[in-house]
């Protein structure tokens, strides 16, 4: 994304987006429990730890695709269970696999998604904006079977950028990236942020956000518990 791209700024009052006593369990195996954050608006929140530890299923549940085994998630001052349309509108889910449909090209892709938002609420989309900013413009048309594991990442991203949304969550979003373009993701969340948008991001690697929140998930293991 350019230095110069237009900001959007997202309404906002005090509240941001919140979690209280998390926990999560998968396959009778309790991941981590008794986890909190909170993230204001403009904020960002980096979740590390190894392999394993939970940074997707957290992920996961802040996206509300799972539901916390204990505890309770809120977004703007509501729990998400309570006005979940409003959440879904508001919010970018991107996951470690790319979500791309090989046979449709790269716009098709993208305006795909963008439909699917279009029943969310959420704002109107501009695709070609978002192709631009991840420099799949010249891509356009060219079925998605063809892209590289880097092209298809960036479309998997574009889908951030081609309609609004003031909470992204976004698993790995580095991965399969070249320097110039993790380059563009770290100014594409610069400028989410500078309008108020929240990042939660999980990694491996540094995302070079030096005022980020981060949560060590290895800290709220539950060392191989059961439920049993």
């Amino acid at each position: 994304m350019d230095d110069d791209s237009p900001i959007i700024r997202y309404p906002h009052g005090m509240e941001g987006f919140t979690g209280t006593g998390l926990a999560c369990i998968r396959s009778e195996r309790i991941v981590f429990a008794g986890l909190g954050f909170a993230v204001s608006p403009g904020g960002a929140l980096i979740l590390s730890g190894p392999n394993g530890s939970g940074k997707s299923s957290l992920l996961r549940l802040m996206a509300g695709i799972a539901k916390p085994a204990a505890g309770a998630l809120s977004w703007r001052g509501t729990e998400l269970a309570g006005d979940p349309e409003r959440f879904y509108a508001d919010m970018h889910y991107v996951g470690h696999r790319d979500a791309v449909k090989p046979a449709l090209t790269v716009r098709e892709n993208l305006a795909f998604h963008a439909a699917l938002r279009a029943g969310t609420g959420a704002g109107p989309a501009d695709i070609d904006a978002a192709l631009d900013h991840v420099g799949l413009a010249a891509l356009a048309d060219l079925p998605a079977r063809m892209l590289s594991a880097g092209q298809t990442r960036r479309l998997t991203l574009a889908r951030i950028l081609a309609s609004p949304a003031a909470l992204w969550l976004l698993d790995e979003p580095t991965i399969a990236l070249d320097t110039q373009s993790v380059a563009r993701i770290h100014s594409a969340i610069a400028t989410h942020r500078a309008g108020g948008g929240i990042l939660v991001a999980s990694t491996n690697v540094p995302l070079g956000i030096d005022d980020a929140l981060t949560i060590d998930m290895a800290a709220y293991a539950a060392d191989g518990a059961t439920i049993w």
